[in-house]
């Protein structure tokens, strides 16, 4: 009896003890589920969208000034549409990875040696250092806020660094490059349909190409779109890709090496490829326009502020101006456009003044 009663006790302790397991299990099971369900909202709201703006759907609060803005843009421009980026990246921590630092061998954003701009538009780090071709310097924190700030760019002067670039029928014209490039390097029927064909091809704004390639090359043109010589070929980078060092021989060897290395052996072969270069490299990155082609904002490839065009912090201003004028000279500035609103957490109040 005395063992049956031993026996019946350790039945109970192990049924007991499975209970016990059983709700452990069940209690793990559960904490996994909220782990994992907190971590998905966590990281859905952390996570980019866009948003067409509707007139309603923008807190002033949050984004303070960008409302009135966007409205009067809207207003004077009826056909226009805009798409709210929230980047939901802190903006103090946006400019300090933009910013200049120590172990940073280039910068990220350079404005032009000139006594055009304020003094502390220079970085306090490398101050007067010179870089690239020796004609620019490090910008300062002051500079890039203003540079970057979206309310000093929903204007009509500068919006068109927001404009999404995608080849848009009946609103960008051969007549309209043909005006924009007279007396230019550019200049000709042949480069004016090469231009076209390359836009709508690649689904890129070709206003954009021909601006770009102005800001690049300049309004004569340079070594590269004029052709240089690479183990005896003579080559073609319009787009200045690979055009990188701090000397001129050596930015020009390595952007004729790269374009030797893709047979661009005519202006026309350099176009095409490069218009495919800035459609894989940058677009279908989603840095979309001028503005985040410059400024690498955007996570789709999971990295940010590595991926951008080019170092000069004024060129999107200066390509929006170039496309703005095009568009104005074609009489299809008020085609159907989409613009692409960048909006950072934690705004100040007031906007960064020059």
């Amino acid at each position: 009896m005395k063992d049956k009663k031993i026996i019946e006790n350790i039945a109970i302790k192990i049924k007991n003890n499975k209970k016990i397991l059983k709700i452990i299990s069940l209690i793990i099971l559960l904490l996994i589920i909220l782990t994992i369900i907190t971590i998905t909202i966590i990281n859905e709201k952390s996570k980019q969208k866009y948003i067409i703006y509707d007139g309603k759907n923008l807190s002033e609060s949050k984004y303070p000034g960008y409302k009135e803005l966007i409205d009067k843009l809207k207003e004077a421009h009826p056909n226009w549409t805009f798409t709210l980026f929230y980047t939901k990246l802190d903006w103090e921590e946006v400019i300090t990875n933009e910013g200049h630092k120590d172990n940073v061998q280039y910068p990220l954003n350079l404005i032009p040696d000139s006594s055009k701009y304020p003094e502390d538009w220079k970085c306090e780090i490398d101050k007067d250092k010179k870089f690239d071709n020796g004609t620019w310097l490090c910008a300062s924190d002051k500079a890039i806020k203003h540079q970057m700030d979206p309310r000093n760019i929903l204007n009509e002067e500068n919006i068109f660094q927001f404009k999404e670039l995608k080849f848009t029928e009946e609103a960008q014209t051969i007549e309209g490059i043909r005006e924009i490039t007279k007396e230019t390097f550019l200049e000709g029927d042949n480069i004016a349909q090469a231009l076209i064909q390359a836009g709508e091809k690649a689904n890129l704004d070709p206003y954009f190409i021909t601006s770009r390639l102005i800001q690049e090359q300049g309004r004569k043109g340079s070594t590269l779109s004029q052709g240089y010589e690479y183990n005896g070929i003579i080559v073609y980078n319009p787009f200045n890709i690979q055009a990188t060092g701090n000397s001129k021989e050596e930015i020009l060897e390595n952007a004729a090496k790269y374009a030797y290395e893709n047979n661009w052996d005519s202006l026309e072969k350099g176009l095409t490829g490069g218009v495919e270069f800035v459609k894989e490299g940058y677009i279908n990155k989603g840095q979309n326009t001028l503005y985040l082609q410059k400024f690498d904002i955007v996570n789709q490839d999971e990295e940010l502020y590595k991926n951008q065009y080019m170092q000069n912090l004024l060129a999107p201003m200066s390509e929006a101006s170039n496309m703005l004028e095009i568009y104005k000279l074609s009489n299809t500035v008020d085609s159907k456009f989409n613009f692409i609103i960048p909006l950072y957490e934690n705004m100040p109040e007031e906007k960064q003044e020059y």
